[in-house]
């Protein structure tokens, strides 16, 4: 996925960290340590604005996304999410965050892992709990972030990068 947002990264001057996490349910107890210490090591080699790190993620990814926005709600200044979204199960990440943070939600309308009815009740969800939600329904886009990436990363940066934190 990186390869995918490489070229728009250079031409807008953002930094990419992109690591990979197990799809392992354990591991969401783990999400509010790990990404402020995954972002403390980025920033001893790297300068940026800790006001402004966003978080995106595609399918797998996108549940770590979600629990990032929600659990280090107080990192996060927006998210975005390509084809995922939050399982009934998980409903209870929304109640934990300490701020609303603006997330991004990206679904093709022929995607075989998930529906349009299970993506926008996971819009519903977030919206009923007061977050500001950016809902895109692309039409007659599968579970390929690749094919939908050049029109996707911008408007998602777009909507992102309007956001910082407090």
């Amino acid at each position: 996925m990186l390869t995918l947002w490489q070229d728009f990264a250079e031409q807008k001057s953002i930094l990419l960290v992109a690591p990979t996490f197990p799809l392992d349910a354990k591991f969401e107890t783990q999400v509010p340590q790990l990404f402020p210490q995954l972002m403390n090591e980025v920033k001893a080699d790297y300068h940026f604005d800790p006001r402004r790190v966003y978080v995106f993620g595609y399918s797998a990814g996108g549940y770590i996304t979600f629990d990032a926005a929600t659990l280090c709600s107080d990192y996060f200044a927006a998210a975005g999410v390509f084809a995922d979204i939050i399982a009934p199960d998980y409903d209870w990440i929304v109640t934990k965050a300490k701020r609303k943070t603006p997330i991004a939600i990206y679904i093709g309308d022929s995607d075989p892992a998930f529906t349009l009815a299970q993506t926008r009740r996971a819009r519903d969800l977030l919206e009923s709990h007061g977050f500001p939600v950016h809902y895109v329904e692309i039409p007659h886009q599968n579970h390929n972030y690749g094919a939908a990436s050049a029109t996707v990363n911008p408007d998602i940066w777009n909507f992102m990068s309007r956001y910082t934190l407090p």
